[in-house]
């Protein structure tokens, strides 16, 4: 399962057939622009991030019901992210909201994700199933909480052995892009 992230067409780079475009709708201004976005793409399988609590810029927000209609009348959105997932709980709205041909992704965040992967795997029921870990948020997560570094790699490997023994799926980053054209005061500032 290869994703590509919207940010790489800022730089003309096409997407590889077969890859997935994943659209951060922290990075969607507004609907109209995630609607744009869709169309441009529509023969391309889609990934939608949702941030949900969501601390860090950009920090665009949509509801849920923002989202209802863009999801129900696009079909190739296939697969919704759903941000700060530490539980069942976060996660039952989304199940319920969406036909099960749409396959909910929790994204594992925190040491507490990390404890419940039971409880949050219970709530998958797609066709596949999937956890998508944030590295950077997990270790800010541990450091925030004056834990040792050594707990990443303990919760790293209790992840990636959990998904194994339970035939998940596990989506993690691989390489950055950089620039030494970027012309904007930060990425986060447009």
């Amino acid at each position: 399962m290869l994703i590509i992230s919207q940010n790489l067409t800022n730089y003309d780079i096409p997407i590889p057939k077969g890859a997935i475009f994943r659209v951060n709708l922290a990075w969607c201004d507004s609907i109209d622009q995630l609607n744009d976005i869709l169309k441009k793409h529509s023969n391309t399988p889609i990934f939608l991030d949702l941030p949900i609590k969501r601390i860090k810029p950009p920090d665009n927000r949509y509801t849920i019901e923002d989202l209802i209609p863009v999801i129900n009348s696009n079909e190739h959105i296939r697969y919704l992210a759903i941000s700060n997932v530490e539980s069942d709980t976060d996660l039952k709205k989304y199940v319920e909201l969406f036909p099960k041909n749409l396959i909910i992704i929790p994204k594992i965040e925190s040491s507490k994700a990390i404890e419940n992967l039971q409880n949050i795997a219970s709530m998958l029921n797609g066709p596949e199933k999937i956890f998508m870990l944030d590295h950077d948020d997990l270790f800010s997560d541990i450091l925030k909480k004056s834990e040792p570094e050594s707990k990443f790699r303990e919760h790293m490997k209790t992840l990636i052995e959990f998904c194994a023994k339970n035939n998940i799926k596990l989506l993690r980053t691989v390489g950055v892009v950089f620039n030494d054209e970027e012309k904007r005061v930060s990425q986060y500032v447009n």
